[in-house]
């Protein structure tokens, strides 16, 4: 896999994500990524990836995208695992501020990048995916046994009708995803493709940023009522069917405090 990639054999361990990642060289190869979403996905980043980088005007603290790079025999993936280019000097961005930022910016470019959905993702059958068609209503609810069951049902009878807005293609992991590097410009790396409203992706990301980076908890007070509730609402059935066997149930009950509570009109 390493000589597909034209890397050293030496690799080493790189934080954040599920601590899976290495480095090899100037490459960055993440394991379990399924090729029949590179195959669509990467080409669509790199060309993003290249035009930010060359626009006209652009500012040093500009959106980035980490370039994703192909074996040597021109495949997105080998062995299941993927590559993007090692981006040196970078720091984990855990300001909750800037991932919003960083979500309005790269879901409008992303807009116009694929503005079409690609077939790719209706062949999705990861835990990701089919946690996300339920908590759309796409496919019935289904909860293992487990401490996260009672929770989905509580969350699952919350929901109602709602416009939350378009669909277009949006990264559905993004909080812990996004590096600064020396001048300050966010770089999103690990792209999960999602063709969702961009709504439910940034609430996804606030409530990821509550849970696991640190984020304070009044930073959900905003999404307690009306279509943002709803939103965040589909972002925590997600994750919790997602994560169905590893559920810890009362960090969701204080994160989303407001939101379990609203009452009528809450959305």
């Amino acid at each position: 896999m390493l000589d597909l990639f034209a890397v050293p054999e030496a690799v080493e361990p790189l934080p954040g994500g599920q601590g899976r990642s290495v480095r090899a060289g100037d490459l960055v190869l993440s394991p379990d990524r399924d090729p029949d979403v590179l195959v669509w996905l990467n080409p669509a980043l790199a060309r993003l990836a290249v035009r930010l980088d060359e626009r006209p005007g652009r500012s040093l603290r500009d959106l980035r995208i980490a370039m994703p790079v192909p074996a040597r025999d021109g495949s997105w993936s080998v062995g299941g695992w993927g590559a993007s280019r090692f981006e040196p000097g970078t720091v984990a961005c855990d300001d909750l501020a800037v991932l919003a930022a960083t979500a309005h910016v790269l879901h409008a470019e992303l807009a116009v990048a694929v503005p079409q959905r690609p077939d790719g993702l209706d062949d999705r059958e990861d835990r990701w995916a089919r946690a996300e068609r339920q908590a759309f209503g796409e496919q019935p609810l289904i909860t293992a046994a487990g401490p996260g069951a009672t929770l989905a049902a509580r969350l699952h009878e919350a929901l109602r009708p709602v416009d939350l807005g378009p669909d277009q293609l949006v990264h559905a992991d993004l909080a812990g995803n996004v590096l600064l590097d020396a001048y300050g410009a966010p770089v999103v790396i690990d792209v999960a493709p999602a063709w969702r409203p961009v709504r439910w992706a940034e609430a996804v990301c606030a409530l990821d940023a509550v849970m696991w980076f640190g984020a304070p908890l009044d930073a959900l007070s905003a999404w307690s009522q009306g279509v943002p509730r709803q939103a965040i609402l589909r972002a925590a059935l997600f994750r919790v069917l997602a994560d169905a066997l590893d559920v810890d149930v009362a960090a969701y009950e204080r994160a989303l405090g407001p939101v379990l509570v609203a009452g009528p009109g809450g959305g």
